[in-house]
């Protein structure tokens, strides 16, 4: 039944979503592509050396730019046009891409990684994704782009292996800057130009309430959890490449380890993810999947003597990553005030994008000092922190948020639609944007009566 009466995304919108979708997607293969194959390749460039702490910053330094100015270009955008900063963005990270295929030492690569990560439009994406789209379609625009990084995660594992067997790890990064030219096409003559932009608090960053995300433990928490996951995450592929091609396999040879470990991740994500938020079993859910990323860690930590005990953790170790790359974001969303989303996840993709730095230099320093044991036990031990952070939180409240547009009628009389709509059955909580236009709820995602609210919000007239 609600299948049949959801709203259909007008075919502007959809064009756009699945345009940008692929734009931000594009956005995060530079880091994916790079994943499995890029602290082999960093390793021998002149100046590496023995020095693996240069290798791991060159693997993380692309997530230090990014996380200095995804939040100010996103702000940007605001002010110059969405499609400016996003031109800007891509330009730079294709400029970066090229710097680092022609990258003839370590420390240039390292340089050149830093531009990538300057290039961070994500922010600005998801501000335009924003204009383009009704608030009732938003949710389903964003949870394309979602999938869209998902796929080229999991793609990306597998792929990049073969592809540097026969174009290099250059030439996977000409690949990236071409492909990013191409998109910045996408974005000119797909991506329609907005009527008009504006702050979208469900969407988009409001600085003047940092403080307000900031003090909220749950979200301390889940900001924590991000790090943790993203750092972990580098830190594993800093080092495991190694330990892979000192077992015997040929870089060429990775994917066979990676296939599995993906396709299973994949695929038992999606039953984990629909029982955590059909059955409220959530919380249960996350716990499973930090619980997975730790035995994980330590089967890395005791079995890296065998690719039979390697593949095994890493099919455990994707299990859990892809539970919890899905679970935490919706977490943030049921946690944060509706009208803090934006802010919410602002911070905690800034949060990711330390993790990831942090992963590529800690995973680089502790392998050049005490080898591939001193990143799995750190590794254990920071998902170990993580568990117990998220064992003593409470379990989110089983809601939704939903956003719907507030006719003029209702424009200078909040406080009476307030005091109507907090009565609907399911309602938890009601909050308006910065101009009034819209309206943010915050309702249980069983026994909301949305029929009601939509029935108040055109009925204004008959409520004078």
């Amino acid at each position: 039944m609600a299948r049949k009466n959801s709203i259909r995304m007008y075919p502007q919108e959809m064009q756009a979503s699945m345009a940008l979708a692929w734009v931000y997607a594009l956005r995060m293969l530079g880091m994916f592509l790079m994943l499995p194959v890029l602290a082999l390749y960093a390793a021998t460039l002149p100046g590496a050396g023995d020095n693996k702490m240069l290798v791991g910053l060159a693997m993380g330094m692309y997530g230090l730019t990014q996380a200095l100015l995804q939040l100010p270009l996103g702000m940007a955008s605001d002010r110059f046009g969405r499609k400016k900063v996003i031109y800007l963005g891509l330009a730079v990270f294709a400029i970066g891409s090229f710097l680092a295929a022609v990258a003839n030492s370590l420390p240039m690569l390292v340089l050149a990684r830093a531009v990538q990560g300057a290039g961070a439009v994500s922010a600005a994406v998801t501000a335009l994704v924003a204009d383009l789209t009704r608030e009732e379609v938003r949710t389903r625009a964003m949870a394309m782009i979602g999938l869209s990084i998902g796929l080229t995660f999991s793609i990306s594992l597998v792929a990049s292996p073969l592809l540097s067997d026969y174009i290099g790890v250059a030439g996977l990064f000409v690949l990236t800057g071409v492909l990013t030219l191409i998109s910045m096409l996408v974005v000119k003559f797909l991506v329609p130009d907005p009527a008009r932009s504006k702050l979208h608090e469900d969407a988009e960053v409001q600085p003047a309430r940092f403080g307000e995300v900031l003090k909220n433990k749950e979200l301390l928490r889940l900001n924590f959890g991000i790090f943790a996951l993203q750092c972990g995450m580098m830190a594993l592929f800093t080092s495991l490449p190694f330990a892979l091609q000192d077992l015997g396999m040929n870089k060429a040879e990775h994917w066979q380890i990676y296939l599995p470990a993906t396709l299973i991740g994949l695929v038992l994500m999606v039953p984990a993810i629909i029982i955590g938020e059909t059955r409220h079993k959530l919380k249960q859910i996350f716990l499973l999947g930090i619980a997975l990323i730790l035995a994980a860690q330590l089967g890395l930590l005791f079995g890296l003597h065998s690719v039979w005990l390697i593949g095994l953790s890493l099919i455990v170790y994707f299990v859990g990553f892809n539970i919890l790359e899905a679970s935490q974001p919706s977490l943030v969303s049921k946690i944060a005030p509706s009208e803090l989303k934006g802010t919410a996840m602002g911070v905690y993709n800034t949060m990711q994008s330390v993790g990831l730095f942090s992963g590529g230099a800690l995973g680089g320093l502790l392998f050049q000092h005490f080898g591939f044991n001193g990143v799995f036990a750190f590794c254990s031990v920071l998902i170990g922190f993580w568990f117990v952070l998220a064992a003593v939180a409470p379990a989110p409240a089983p809601v939704k948020n939903v956003v719907l547009p507030v006719g003029k009628a209702w424009h200078e009389r909040q406080e009476q639609l307030h005091s109507l709509l907090i009565k609907v059955a399911g309602v938890v909580a009601v909050s308006f944007s910065a101009d009034g236009e819209t309206i943010f709820i915050k309702a249980l995602q069983q026994g909301f009566d949305e029929a009601a609210v939509k029935k108040i919000l055109l009925g204004a007239n008959e409520c004078l």
